[in-house]
């Protein structure tokens, strides 16, 4: 099902007024293996947070997710995973990251070092590309989230 389709049948099911019938649509990553593994944790409940570089938004101009933001979660093909509701959003250093959000983060072991060691890799990666080195203190957006459908 696509993103657009799943989202207008969820607002139409939950009559969300017109002001509450935006949403965002994207998938986790920068390949298909992690996109629909992490897609797959959401939708099964077990992934309820995630974070991106603040820096990135604004680069890119986009804006920081707010809580009551609903997001579509795409298959690396762009297919709807799931709709999820963001409930939280706190901006937080990288080494202020806690066990707490990385355990809600599901991913690996759940663990805080296990959350450093794959999120440093990735942000060294997508930051090496736009120009911009990782720092401990970097910025982070980290949302949380709950699936709604």
């Amino acid at each position: 099902m696509k993103p657009e389709e799943m989202f207008l049948k969820f607002a139409k099911q939950n009559n969300l007024d017109e002001e509450h019938q935006t949403f965002a649509s994207w998938h986790f990553c920068y390949n298909e293996k992690d996109a629909n593994e992490l897609a797959e944790l959401v939708y099964k409940g077990q992934k309820t947070a995630t974070c991106s570089s603040h820096w990135l938004y604004e680069v890119e101009g986009e804006p920081v997710p707010q809580v009551g933001d609903y997001s579509v979660i795409e298959n690396w093909k762009g297919n709807a995973v799931c709709i999820i509701k963001t409930i939280a959003v706190n901006l937080v250093p990288f080494d202020e990251v806690t066990a707490e959000f990385a355990y809600k983060e599901g991913e690996g072991d759940r663990s805080l070092e296990h959350w450093r060691r794959v999120h440093e890799e990735f942000f060294k990666a997508e930051l090496i590309d736009a120009g911009k080195e990782f720092s401990d203190r970097m910025l982070l957006v980290c949302e949380e989230f709950e699936v709604v459908k």
